[in-house]
């Protein structure tokens, strides 16, 4: 049962962001825990003013993308 509660979901929305739901920690290069968030969207149109966060720029640059993962 723990390990429901410790699961975190990515999704890929249609034409949109790349949403994170559950708690994650935001690692650099050395590891360090430099942020911990829940529930949040990253760019994934290359738009976003506030990079990798999602400012909801796609929905104006013209940004088109499947939802999920395509696979071939």
């Amino acid at each position: 049962m723990s390990d429901q509660l410790n699961r975190v979901q990515i999704r890929l929305k249609e034409n949109g962001s790349i949403r994170i739901k559950g708690i994650v920690d935001i690692v650099d290069a050395d590891g360090n825990v430099i942020e911990t968030k829940s529930d949040f969207s990253l760019c994934r149109c290359g738009a976003s003013q506030d990079k990798p966060w999602c400012d909801g720029a796609h929905k104006s640059c013209g940004f088109t993308a499947p939802e999920g993962v395509v696979t071939k």
